[in-house]
């Protein structure tokens, strides 16, 4: 079994930054891959940004380029997002997971309970 835990949520004005972290016990975290994902209401969840077990290969969707940092640490078993020159589309609830690749059809199989972004204008 796997517990994943998000933090560093909350309210930011735009163009701000935040840094979010994702703690995970119980499995051997550093041979999977993890992501972050984020959600409104009414919407699908997407794919924000993934990176391998290794650290090296990391994915980000075309929305956050640029501006967002995936990163982990498996010494720490933590997982982060560094999000800055946010903007107001970016409020969402964020969620992070862990699976078997960069993308979502490759399999996610545990998740966060979700932390909240808010990005005011």
């Amino acid at each position: 079994q796997v517990q994943l835990v998000e933090s560093g949520g909350g309210l930011v004005q735009a163009a701000g930054s935040l840094r979010l972290s994702c703690a995970a016990s119980g499995r051997t975290f550093s041979a999977y891959a993890m992501g972050w994902f984020r959600q409104v209401p009414g919407k699908e969840r997407e794919l924000v940004a993934s990176i391998d077990w290794s650290g090296i290969t990391k994915y980000y969707a075309d929305s956050v380029k640029g501006r967002f940092t995936i990163s982990r640490d498996n010494t720490k078993k933590t997982v982060y997002l560094q999000m800055n020159s946010l903007k107001p589309e970016d409020t969402a609830v964020y969620y992070c997971a862990l699976g078997r690749g960069l993308q979502p059809s490759q399999g996610y199989d545990y998740w966060g309970q979700g932390t909240q972004v808010t990005v005011s204008s």
